[in-house]
């Protein structure tokens, strides 16, 4: 089986790592296998200047895989090509290995995603012009009616009830079939 994808979208500076931070640990405690796709809107180093990797990939490597008994990570350079399409990036996990894809970022994909929204932020909802928006969590109350269930930003906990009931209806099935084919 093939895991699910869910997106985490809201605009900048509304909470989205702040929230799989919360939410991850949670959905842990329930046995799930998670991956997460962060989307970056700048450029970043997950190396730094004095590391080998870091300085044979500035050396012209387009690829370079470090890897230890706890971890490996590859970093491919792509020069300007422009952002990566979700569906790219998803193939590079091995899917099979997990329950759940959390995706933070790519608002505009065409997935099921749960929009967080801020009122005081003064932005637009999503969730009224996208129909992949399933769910709006929320630290204050919607001044209009929305198509979707409400959810309480505050509480990550109901978010992580919401998650599992929509993308793994049984969880303990899930950790059956797993120790079933291991």
């Amino acid at each position: 089986m093939t895991a699910p994808v869910l997106g985490i979208a809201a605009y900048s500076g509304t909470g989205k790592t702040t929230l799989l931070v919360r939410l991850v640990p949670l959905l842990k405690r329930r046995g799930l296998r998670l991956g997460v796709v962060k989307h970056a809107h700048h450029d970043f180093e997950i190396d730094y200047p004095g590391k080998d990797s870091y300085e044979v990939r500035k050396a012209g490597a387009e690829q370079v895989l470090v890897a230890s008994r706890h971890r490996w990570a590859l970093v491919t350079e792509m020069g300007d090509t422009g952002e990566p399409p979700l569906d790219a990036l998803l193939e590079r996990l091995d899917r099979h290995r997990l329950d759940l894809v959390l995706v933070e970022g790519f608002k505009h994909g065409r997935f099921p995603k749960i929009e967080l929204h801020r009122p005081v932020l003064g932005r637009p909802l999503l969730c009224l012009e996208d129909e992949t928006v399933i769910a709006l969590a929320t630290d204050a109350p919607p001044q209009r009616a929305v198509p979707v269930p409400v959810l309480d930003l505050n509480r990550p906990e109901a978010i992580a009830e919401f998650i599992c009931g929509r993308f793994l209806p049984d969880p303990k099935a899930i950790l059956q079939e797993r120790r079933a084919t291991s």
